[in-house]
């Protein structure tokens, strides 16, 4: 049964009841059964909460740089007391491994906050040209949904910076994966957050999520989802003429260029493919080879998808867990499926679940070769464990290639040659460009082009998302 604050929101600093009582069962995708509830919030709900947002936002968006930065550095001791428990919570949701989850699920929320803390500290939020002077400040109550795949970090991407801002918010988590979020409430409240500044209310997207998007109280709506969920949010938006920032869905590609360590780079990429059962939305799907060693690039990718054991998050043997849902697993299995009925060589995997797993969303990591531009597995975005590696004759074949998708979030590339895999990199219509996988940075600007979204997230570029430019004219006479 739910307990502690599953069935309630947290609206103007304390922990209340829906108005009208309605639950959705949370499910543990390794056993597909169960193990909480919540509330489904309505636009009764989302009123209450917005109300106390604007109430709050006419203080704390004159609040002090250093209050800002009081207030989320007490946030970050309050997560920091929690990490544990959070990654417990995150795995339970969503699959993730347990070791996954306190390495890099609960990790990332931590890092996000520690580099708006440090944005923070030095961002500009004035400057003087001429007689006129230059203010950026809160853009006002910020509606914020947020996805089950990274649920951390994505909602410490949006309300670190938003508070960084000024702004006052709304949070709306996955109701997919929603316990991290009221966690993440509880730490809030536990730092001190003023009341009505952070609002949650849970429930589903075409409910909640449609409330908040076309809420005249609300100014601006940071999304991260699928891109047809983001379309519907910029929608809903419109009337309204509120800002949205969106992070959506990828079909991010992989060029192993012919002076690469080329079984390193496809080792490594195909182990970032399968990272996080696959449900990233920068993961490195679409491996390019040179079309002459792409059997040997089969061969190793193949290793590499049996070396990714898929088995229950607390084992500690286990590198893969489920996939979050029974939705997202039946979409994938049709995906896989569609591989093999359009003629890709199936390498390593395939359709059903592993073979020592009888229940759970489990998925086998899957390896597609001989893939074909057109072929479904090379456009969609499948968002499990499954590689499609194509074959490039030319550099510029490749690129074409890499570039000729909807999708603009991430792309990767391999080269020994820093300035040859520049030179590739200058022609890439991608956020963010990865040579040679380098380490995550968090003060880099994350989002994309074309229908992966607009916006930018992480650190300063994060803050500037949720502010506004004023010109006072005349400040200076």
């Amino acid at each position: 049964m739910p307990s502690n604050n599953h069935l309630k929101f947290f609206i103007d600093g304390k922990w209340v009841d829906p108005v009208s009582p309605k639950t959705i069962d949370v499910i543990n995708p390794a056993t597909e059964d169960a193990y909480t509830r919540i509330s489904a919030g309505s636009a009764a709900d989302v009123d209450k909460a917005v109300a106390a947002a604007r109430q709050a936002f006419a203080s704390w968006s004159l609040s002090s740089r250093e209050d800002r930065l009081a207030l989320l550095r007490r946030i970050l001791e309050a997560y920091n007391a929690r990490y544990d428990e959070l990654a417990e919570v995150v795995s339970e949701e969503m699959g993730a491994p347990l070791s996954f989850a306190k390495a890099a699920q609960s990790w990332a929320g931590q890092v996000h906050l520690e580099a708006t803390i440090k944005a923070l500290e030095t961002i500009p939020f004035f400057e003087q040209r001429g007689t006129t002077r230059i203010v950026r400040e809160a853009i006002g109550v910020a509606g914020l949904i947020t996805p089950w795949n990274w649920p951390l970090n994505q909602i410490v991407c949006k309300v670190a910076p938003a508070l960084a801002a000024g702004c006052t918010m709304v949070l709306k988590p996955s109701e997919i994966a929603p316990i991290s979020g009221i966690l993440f409430a509880e730490i809030m409240a536990a730092a001190g957050t003023p009341k009505g500044v952070f609002n949650l209310v849970n429930g589903e997207g075409l409910v909640v999520g449609n409330a908040m998007s076309s809420h005249p109280g609300i100014d601006m709506m940071s999304f991260t989802g699928s891109t047809r969920a983001g379309i519907q949010v910029a929608k809903s938006a419109a009337d309204t003429v509120k800002r949205v920032a969106q992070e959506l869905g990828g079909k991010s590609p992989n060029i192993i260029l012919r002076d690469a360590d080329f079984e390193a780079a496809v080792l490594t990429g195909t182990n970032l493919c399968f990272a996080n059962t696959g449900q990233s939305c920068d993961a490195p799907t679409r491996m390019f080879v040179p079309k002459e060693r792409q059997e040997e690039a089969f061969e190793i990718a193949r290793r590499a998808a049996e070396s990714n054991i898929v088995g229950d998050p607390k084992d500690a043997a286990t590198v893969l867990g489920p996939v979050v849902s029974k939705i997202q697993f039946d979409k994938i299995q049709r995906l896989i499926q569609s591989g093999i009925d359009e003629g890709a060589t199936l390498v390593s995997g395939g359709v059903g679940r592993p073979k020592h797993l009888n229940r759970g969303y489990y998925v086998r990591p899957t390896v597609f070769g001989n893939v074909r531009h057109e072929m479904t597995v090379s456009r969609e975005e499948i968002f499990g464990p499954v590689l499609s590696i194509l074959a490039y004759e030319s550099e510029d074949d490749a690129i074409r290639m890499a570039n000729d998708t909807v999708y603009g979030l991430a792309s990767y590339i391999s080269s020994k040659d820093i300035e040859h895999a520049r030179g590739v990199a200058s022609k890439l219509r991608a956020g963010t460009v990865n040579i040679n996988y380098p380490d995550w940075d968090t003060h880099a600007p994350f989002g994309g082009y074309k229908q992966s979204g607009n916006g930018r997230e992480y650190a300063d570029w994060g803050i500037h998302d949720f502010m506004e430019t004023k010109g006072i004219v005349g400040y200076g006479q």
